[in-house]
């Protein structure tokens, strides 16, 4: 053991300015969670101001996404090793000069570039923050202060679009990347002047030819998930990309397996308690971030709404979770009636509000909003149990990398889901206008319709592809929340018979 690791040890235990620690650590992730979703709202602008193709609107959104999710895990290990609060500065300043590339950039180019930069930022900052919630708090708190950390990602689901629609009236398109330079600094100094340090006291040596493999092969798959809807999934593209992920991944785990520093020790895989959190995690993101993805074309496209006014009205959605987050009802729960029993109990609420939203929200506003407050309540209970359960199965020297799993699985299970989801969406609605099945969209058929009763037509087509697709999303999210809860309290029982004997 080397002697910085003596002087800094990992924080295990509760800090006494902990609660501060945790202001700071949401505010940095707020800031990204914000910028993603303010984006959103900016397309038409970038569109016109930048002369923008539908290819380098995608590749605005896209780069951000593939540069985090390839790596997070990296950025976890990074972390653990080289020191989380060191991590999360560097992380909020390079987001603070990708957004100040991003706000002057005067090219599409220039902002995908810049989009990329801050997906390296945005990396660091997932994975440092809930790593430092993990060392700052102890068991009695711990799931209570997650679920705040995750309150925040409501938060930005919620304000963004409205952030985004009042910076848009009053300034030019730019403006909704320099407002993050404010938030930055100040969480800058906050990490400074609050945040312990803590790393692994271990400090296993680099794993760098692990870090480029699992890069390289979290950055293909996701690229095949991405662009799976627009080339098509047996396109060559599509089927090189998934074959190229698949096999580096491969590689990267017999990699793991034969050096003794993994940067992913692949032992954690036989812990029963890590596998139902995280083959849980990933259906409960598919269907989440598939079925949340439906829900703004939903809003705009069957209700009617604007895009300001659909984003408004998601805010139901958001202010559940929020609310119950911060009365602490989940982590009463958890105490209460066990992780396993809340998991199942939050998953079937947020499926019967995907239900909900299928089933009552073409007939009005009204159904959609019943919808959307059962499923926020229900994320409320169900995502930080969640996410202690995969944070609770790895040692908390290695909370980095516990953190980039946790993220990696968000990342990858919200894409698969808007992938899947929205195939299942755009099958349905051809079969049901099979006259217009070259329309690539809900416009374009209708500009291809001849009367008023084939647009009619395509738009109860339409309908009932959102419904069978959200259903389907319901469907995973069930099966996904009892299976974690199956596996979870399985684990709990043979962890129960391990203690006795």
């Amino acid at each position: 053991m080397t002697a910085t690791a003596e002087s800094e040890p990992a924080i295990t235990g509760r800090h006494p300015q902990r609660w501060l620690i945790l202001g700071v650590i949401c505010l940095a992730q707020l800031v990204v969670l914000l910028d993603n979703t303010v984006l959103s709202v900016a397309i038409p602008s970038l569109t016109r101001e930048l002369d923008a193709s539908a290819t380098d609107i995608q590749w605005m959104i896209n780069a951000y996404s593939l540069v985090q999710s390839g790596l997070l895990l990296t950025a976890g290990n990074a972390a653990d090793r080289y020191g989380r609060k060191k991590m999360l500065i560097s992380g909020l300043a390079l987001f603070g000069i990708g957004s100040l590339a991003g706000g002057l950039a005067q090219t599409s180019e220039q902002l995908i570039a810049a989009r990329a930069g801050m997906g390296i930022g945005g990396a660091l900052l997932m994975t440092t923050t809930l790593a430092v919630v993990v060392n700052v708090f102890d068991d009695t708190e711990r799931v209570k202060a997650i679920g705040l950390w995750a309150t925040v990602n409501s938060l930005g689901f919620a304000t963004g679009p409205l952030i985004g629609g009042i910076m848009l009236d009053h300034f030019w398109w730019g403006a909704i990347f320099l407002i993050n330079l404010p938030v930055v600094a100040l969480g800058l100094f906050a990490a400074i002047v609050l945040v312990p340090e803590s790393k692994n006291p271990r400090g296993a040596r680099p794993d760098l030819l692990g870090a480029v493999l699992s890069t390289i092969g979290m950055t293909t798959l996701v690229y095949a998930i991405i662009s799976g809807p627009e080339h098509g999934w047996t396109s060559t593209e599509v089927l090189l990309a998934a074959g190229v992920g698949a096999l580096v991944l491969g590689l990267f785990v017999t990699w793991e397996l034969r050096i003794p520093h993994p940067m992913l020790d692949m032992h954690f895989f036989r812990n029963q308690r890590f596998i139902g959190a995280i083959a849980g995690s990933i259906l409960v993101a598919f269907g989440m971030g598939g079925s949340l993805f439906l829900l703004t074309q939903h809003l705009q496209f069957v209700l009617g709404y604007g895009p300001l006014d659909a984003g408004l009205r998601t805010a139901p959605f958001a202010l559940a979770v929020v609310a119950l987050n911060l009365t602490g009802v989940g982590a009463r729960l958890v105490a209460r009636i066990g992780t396993p029993t809340t998991i199942a109990l939050g998953m079937i609420l947020v499926s019967s509000g995907l239900s909900a939203v299928a089933l009552l929200g073409s007939n009005g506003y009204g159904g959609m909003m019943l919808g959307l407050v059962t499923m926020g309540s229900g994320v409320a209970l169900a995502m930080p149990a969640m996410a202690n359960a995969i944070m609770s199965a790895i040692p908390p020297e290695k909370a980095g990398v516990g953190a980039g799993i946790n993220g990696t699985l968000a990342e990858f299970g919200n894409g698969l889901g808007v992938a899947v989801l929205g195939a299942v969406l755009n099958s349905r609605f051809a079969a049901l206008v099979p006259a217009l099945v070259g329309a690539t969209s809900l416009p374009a058929a209708l500009a291809a319709a001849g009367s008023e009763g084939e647009r009619a037509e395509i738009s109860n087509a339409f309908a009932s592809g959102l419904q069978t697709s959200q259903l389907v999303g319901a469907v995973a999210v069930l099966a996904g929340g009892l299976l974690a809860a199956l596996l979870l309290r399985r684990a709990e029982r043979a962890d129960s018979l391990q203690q006795t004997t």
